[in-house]
């Protein structure tokens, strides 16, 4: 693709960074402020073209200038036109049939409209466990493939377990990454979008993946024969309560090592096939508590090892994992309710402070909130995220449609906008 660039003020760094703009795009300064567009909690209403439409223009009223298009939900099929995944037809026993692509049809209502388009898609998921949906479920050649979970009473591939989110890729095996990095090509080859959001791009709990596989990934890590796996990361106690063993800070280091090396490598992707288009990797905001799906989303320069509440997983080369360096954009996943309170680590005014501080500039940090939280102070969780954040973005449309928060999101904006132009003296 070949994009106009267009220089401003405004974005004179980002051009500096080499990053291009599109002809036709705000140059007014403005913060970003995104609406997700969910693709399971929406299947069924964004059937037709004139829902998106309608939805569209609603976004643009609540003062929205991006959106953000989940293409490839945790069920691994897709909503766009794919060589590599087959469609998502059928949920939540709705079956929809198009002649149209899905995320074409958004892309163009979102230029029409003035909008930017960031696409978002799960990477390691290829399944539900719950539904016992997707491909994990359709085709056994995926089955060796699979994150095999170490719980209280055995090894169990991770489809088989009801209560996870969804059926892992092993992150670590070669074969599962070039099908990630792939989904990552298809998409920024084929469609003109502004922004590419990785979404559980990380493993799925602390009991994955103690695959064969992984055991001589590890070895191979550390440099050494793990004589006894996994008792030496860890064992069970009685109340299935995790006892450390010799290597279990090693154990964290190197699966978040894998996920950095993943992001590195999706970084490199979409430079190599476009420059305009930025990296954004979305995560909840409470990095000390992430390791067990190794995501490390912090700078290098912050050192885990040095914090008293991190004792008993941080080693000290777990900060060399940090991927925050590879990334334009880390949306800040602040799904708390508390809004105010910078000596509170429920509020999303500390989440905020602390991601800046962790991250420490490597890439811009833009507050996210989850509107379920919100359905009575919505305007003040918009208001923070924008005034104290480089970018506001709200999940998911579905609530706010459900209980119309349309009109508190603009006033949060139109709050945000007019503090940050006074500070400014305009």
């Amino acid at each position: 693709m070949k994009k106009t660039v267009i220089f401003s003020l405004t974005l004179g760094l980002l051009a500096l960074m080499g990053c291009e703009r599109r002809a036709g795009e705000a140059t007014s300064g403005e913060k970003p402020k995104y609406l997700w567009f969910d693709a399971e909690a929406n299947f069924e209403r964004f059937a037709t073209r004139d829902s998106i439409d309608w939805y569209l223009d609603k976004t643009v009223e609540a003062g929205f200038n991006r959106i953000a298009v989940d293409v490839r939900p945790m069920l691994g099929e897709v909503l766009y036109n794919s060589a590599i995944m087959p469609p998502l037809k059928s949920h939540g026993g709705h079956t929809v049939e198009r002649d149209w692509d899905y995320l074409q049809y958004f892309i163009d209502g979102a230029r029409a409209r003035n909008l930017e388009v960031t696409v978002s898609t799960t990477m390691f998921p290829l399944g539900s466990p719950v539904f016992m949906e997707g491909p994990a479920y359709t085709d056994n050649s995926f089955d060796d493939r699979l994150c095999i979970e170490y719980l209280p009473g055995g090894m169990v591939n991770i489809k088989d377990d009801r209560t996870k989110v969804g059926a892992f890729l092993n992150p670590a095996m070669p074969e599962n990454r070039e099908f990630a990095l792939g989904i990552i090509r298809e998409l920024a080859s084929n469609y003109d979008i502004d922004g590419y959001a990785l979404d559980y791009c990380r493993y799925p709990g602390f009991e994955s993946d103690f695959s064969d596989f992984s055991r001589a990934d590890f070895e191979r890590y550390i440099g050494q024969t793990v004589g006894n796996f996994p008792g030496d990361i860890f064992t069970y106690d009685a109340a299935g309560e995790r006892i450390p063993g010799p290597l279990y800070k090693k154990w964290w280091e190197y699966r978040s090592m894998v996920i950095h090396d993943f992001v590195k490598a999706a970084k490199e992707e979409l430079r190599a096939i476009d420059p305009g288009i930025e990296l954004e990797y979305r995560a909840g905001s409470w990095i000390n508590a992430m390791y067990p799906t190794a995501q490390n989303w912090a700078s290098k320069r912050y050192d885990f090892a040095a914090q008293p509440e991190n004792a008993e997983w941080a080693s000290e080369g777990y900060k060399s994992t940090g991927f925050a360096e590879h990334l334009d954009i880390f949306l800040l996943g602040t799904y708390l309710e508390n809004i105010y309170g910078m000596d509170d680590p429920e509020s999303i005014e500390f989440g905020i402070d602390r991601a800046k501080r962790v991250i420490d500039g490597d890439c811009r940090v833009y507050g996210t909130i989850y509107a379920l939280n919100h359905e009575h102070n919505i305007e003040d969780a918009v208001y923070i995220c924008l005034a104290q954040s480089e970018g506001l973005m709200v999940f998911d449309i579905i609530q706010v449609i459900e209980f119309d928060l349309w009109d508190d999101i603009r006033k949060g904006i139109d709050r945000a906008e007019r503090d940050l132009r006074d500070a400014a003296g305009k």
